[in-house]
């Protein structure tokens, strides 16, 4: 007998389970709690099963019927209803991971995971949200090369040139990454690439010129404003590494004992660990400032915190305030600098300074060969570069 609305309104908890049948496999499940629930009885491949249809009242009498009818004709078709709700539940569950955001957030924290560095992941999702507006919520395999290359003209006709740029790459790694997961089946920022206008190549300012290198280290010891950028300004020009690998030097970095300081894979660009051989001039300026921030974890904290590196316009701002022009002399300059004047020298391998600036060989064929360090030269060269900075300073031999 089919059920009616009044029954079902009627219908009280037992002390057991009980059911109240409407036909065609189709009941009512009352549990001693007050439970309520639809439930169908069918039979596939020979075995008996149960498909969950609901809760009542939240699904009605009229609604549970449609859900059987809908049941019965898949099971006439000959499919399992149970199983085809779970494949239609799995693709609505996929469905809702395809969208542009949510496909670049995942592989963000996958590439966290892996060990990119804050500074880095910062920009690339500063980067993202300036195409989270257009395509976050855009299923990322219907996005098109078109509405790609409009979020890319948006940011080029603000002159950012370089930023589009960046993120046409960025954008690159998140359809790669949907891609390799199954969501997408083709990178559209590849044919992108000769569409955004190539940015002009401005090399950071640097003095290049030994008769000018002189001025500039003697300038350098006259800097009278704070002591830990001081020290930092007088350390740069002698192990020219990058600027944020010097700014967020730690303590447990340097080993005085061995001349050495270790800076890890994810600080560096290259994700690399890196080691810079220490002169006697470095071991100096380390020990001078260890007076003053020992005790703490960065060599060349923040004004503000101790816990936080030194901002990263502190040396070019000292480099100003003694008078060189952004277009005169930046701190990243001090590698070119370096670089350019010890190739000059003659005296040292290539691959030795190149190995000291902790640059990536180009050539993938000669990267897989050249694995020498080049130890031995590089410690050498490193204390002759600082007495020859010394001697171009008029400073006496240490």
């Amino acid at each position: 007998m089919a059920l009616s609305s009044l029954a079902l309104s009627k219908a009280k908890p037992r002390e057991k389970p009980y059911k109240l049948a409407d036909g065609h496999g189709l009941y009512l499940l009352i549990t001693p709690g007050g439970g309520r629930y639809w439930r169908m009885n069918y039979r596939f491949g020979g075995k008996a099963k149960t498909m969950a249809m609901g809760v009542f009242p939240l699904i009605t009498l009229a609604e549970a019927r449609e859900k059987r009818d809908a049941a019965r004709k898949l099971l006439a078709a000959g499919s399992d209803p149970t199983a085809t709700r779970k494949e239609a539940e799995a693709r609505e569950a996929f469905e809702a991971t395809t969208g542009f955001r949510t496909v670049a957030e995942e592989w963000l924290a996958k590439r966290e995971r892996e060990g990119l560095g804050a500074v880095t992941l910062g920009k690339v999702k500063w980067l993202l949200e300036f195409a989270y507006p257009s395509l976050g919520n855009r299923k990322i395999s219907e996005i098109t090369s078109m509405e790609l290359l409009a979020v890319l003209r948006q940011v080029e006709g603000r002159g950012r040139h370089e930023t589009a740029r960046r993120l046409r790459s960025v954008c690159g790694r998140v359809f790669r990454y949907a891609i390799a997961t199954g969501r997408a089946e083709h990178d559209l920022s590849a044919n992108l690439r000769d569409a955004l206008t190539t940015p002009k190549v401005k090399h950071l300012a640097a003095i290049t010129n030994s008769q000018q290198v002189g001025p500039l280290m003697r300038a350098i010891e006259t800097f009278d404003g704070h002591a830990v950028t001081r020290a930092a300004l007088r350390l740069a020009p002698h192990v020219f590494v990058r600027p944020g690998e010097l700014r967020h030097a730690e303590w447990a970095e340097i080993d005085f004992d061995k001349a050495l300081w270790c800076i890890p894979a994810e600080k560096m660009k290259m994700r690399r660990p890196h080691r810079v051989p220490l002169s006697r001039q470095s071991l100096a300026i380390f020990a001078s400032i260890r007076e003053i921030t020992g005790t703490g974890k960065f060599v060349f904290p923040g004004f503000q915190s101790l816990k936080r590196p030194m901002s990263e316009n502190a040396l070019n701002g000292a480099l100003r305030r003694l008078g060189y022009s952004g277009d005169e002399m930046t701190s990243h300059g001090f590698r070119a600098m370096a670089s350019t004047l010890l190739n000059e020298m003659g005296r040292w391998h290539p691959d030795a300074i190149e190995r000291q600036l902790a640059h990536a060989e180009a050539d993938a064929v000669r990267r897989a060969y050249a694995r020498g360090e080049y130890w031995d030269e590089r410690v050498a060269m490193m204390q002759a570069w600082s007495d020859y900075l010394d001697d171009l300073a008029g400073k006496p031999p240490t």
